[in-house]
């Protein structure tokens, strides 16, 4: 890679890490599912009017959208706003990449090899000391739900892959329109009215450029920069980059949230960051059937990572 080319990546991956503090921020501004609902809400509207036609079936659109918008960012939102920290949840979110495995294994037929499947050991080991060190005094449901939110990363992955969209950023675009509604009911059903009537009532400059980053920068601009990476180079010399996310979601939320890294969370770092650095570098997995996959489809991103991607 270019070095203008490997800085843009460098680039990419701090603005989804520095997301999760800005998450953090909104989350004082809005409830959790509403916050998540407008941030998609923005991102759709109104690119939906200017990309045209899904370039997929319509299945693959909704299943995605579901999965990302309302699974992963949904539950994530809830888990930090039941005091899970910034920078730890930018970590916990990379075990997705086992899930990722696990479930292409399953609907795809993908056999992870040796290296791969020892990354993933290595990789759960660190989410087993991160889980230690918030049961020590942490919160743990909130720890629970953002280890779910990686399991619907780890699905939106899979459709994506069975999807093969020839356009990402028209994809990103309908897929951000497919959680709007459904995020809108649960935060009427489990957040009600009146508190969203009053965020909304409330809603002041901060809180406008707050879903304004979420959803435009660190969503739509970031996920282009990441597809023309990947349309530049292999796949496997862009992923290893989505590692440095949890670098900058921790040092970030430690620099303007004071979040302390305690050294369980530090070796709960190495742990996880090493192990799917393990997977992530290994040879490609093989198909059952006679098929090969040399080159999987780009995982979206995470903060939204946020790597979409997606605080």
């Amino acid at each position: 890679m270019r070095p203008s080319h490997i800085a843009l990546a460098v680039l990419v991956t701090a603005v989804w890490g520095v997301n999760f503090v800005v998450i953090e921020v909104g989350l004082d501004h809005f409830p959790p599912l509403l916050f998540s609902a407008l941030r998609f809400l923005v991102a759709a509207l109104p690119a939906v009017f200017f990309v045209g036609r899904p370039k997929v079936a319509w299945k693959w659109v909704a299943g995605v959208g579901l999965a990302l918008g309302v699974m992963k960012f949904g539950l994530l939102f809830v888990g930090m706003n039941q005091g899970m920290p910034a920078g730890l949840s930018s970590l916990v979110l990379q075990i997705q990449a086992v899930f990722t495995a696990l479930f292409a294994f399953v609907a795809l037929g993908e056999r992870p090899g040796r290296i791969r499947l020892a990354g993933m050991v290595v990789a759960l080991a660190g989410i087993g000391v991160a889980a230690a060190d918030e049961g020590a005094g942490g919160p743990l449901l909130g720890f629970t739900l953002v280890v779910v939110a990686a399991v619907g990363w780890g699905v939106s992955n899979v459709l994506t892959r069975k999807a093969a969209p020839p356009a990402s950023f028209n994809f990103m675009v309908w897929t951000s329109a497919v959680p709007v509604l459904p995020l809108f009911a649960l935060s009427l059903a489990f957040e009600g009215w009146d508190r969203d009537s009053r965020a909304l009532a409330s809603l002041d400059w901060t809180g406008v450029g707050i879903i304004a980053f979420v959803a435009w920068v660190t969503t739509l601009l970031c996920f282009g920069a990441w597809s023309f990476l990947l349309r530049s180079h292999p796949a496997s010399s862009v992923a290893p980059f989505t590692l440095l996310v949890p670098v900058f979601g921790m040092s970030s939320a430690a620099l303007f949230l004071g979040e302390s890294v305690s050294p369980l969370r530090w070796c709960a770092a190495a742990l996880l960051v090493g192990g799917v650095a393990l997977a992530s570098l290994a040879p490609a997995p093989r198909n059952r059937a006679v098929q090969r996959v040399d080159t999987p489809a780009p995982a979206l991103p995470v903060e939204d990572h946020e790597a979409h991607a997606s605080r």
